[in-house]
């Protein structure tokens, strides 16, 4: 599903996690045990398949049952897999689709609902575009990044000439652990300040796994809500 085939005249559910920043073209696991999640989900199953992820501001714990305050900054997803427990709770594959900013909240039922408006980067020029997927490439195969596994992956996508911004994105879902900055990169519209972003955090870590001298792994963690 494209951006344009989402109705951004409907409301849509609202998924709030204190832990979990979800980027268009990633997949993130899910595994929903909440009546109220449990019903979004349900409902999103029988509609559009949609559920907007957002991160809980500082200082949820104090209302999380209720309706603590949300960064406005989003991702729309879409469920591409799910299997339902007999106790009816869910595993899911969240798939990241667009950004978008929240301009309006409700409830529906249990859960929250928003009125989204899409969000669209500020394209790069091919020539920088290509310097940076290069860059990229360069840090994984040439620092301490080169013993991640995501490593090959990252160069087949270099080589298939996939945008630095897209390349980004998904590497910070990937690989940039602080919530707060993947918040940031999520917020970042222009694709190139984006990208510079993202190498100055896989900078630091090439640096911090050169100096420990054994490497990390790295995967999207099961998110719970």
């Amino acid at each position: 599903m494209s951006m344009d085939a989402i109705d951004f005249s409907q409301e849509l559910p609202l998924f709030p996690l204190p832990n979990c920043v979800l980027f268009p073209g990633v997949v993130q696991p899910l595994h929903i045990f909440e009546p109220r999640y449990r019903e979004m989900v349900a409902d999103a199953l029988e509609s559009d398949h949609l559920i907007t992820m957002a991160l809980l501001k500082e200082g949820w714990e104090k209302d999380y049952y209720g309706r603590p305050a949300v960064h406005h900054i989003v991702c729309v997803g879409k469920i591409v897999a799910h299997e339902k427990s007999d106790d009816d709770k869910y595993n899911l594959l969240l798939q990241g689709l667009t950004r978008a900013r929240i301009v309006a909240e409700a409830k529906h039922g249990l859960y929250r609902v928003a009125k989204l408006k899409p969000l669209h980067d500020t394209a790069a020029e091919e020539a920088d575009d290509n310097t940076q997927r290069e860059a990229l490439g360069l840090l994984f195969a040439q620092t301490a990044l080169s013993r991640l596994p995501v490593s090959k992956t990252v160069q087949e996508l270099v080589g298939e000439k996939v945008s630095a911004a897209h390349l980004a994105d998904m590497l910070a879902f990937a690989l940039i652990q602080d919530v707060k900055t993947k918040q940031r990169l999520l917020e970042q519209l222009d694709g190139t300040q984006r990208v510079a972003m993202v190498m100055n955090e896989l900078t630091i870590l090439a640096q911090a796994m050169s100096s420990a001298g054994a490497p990390k792994r790295f995967a999207p963690r099961i998110s719970n809500n």
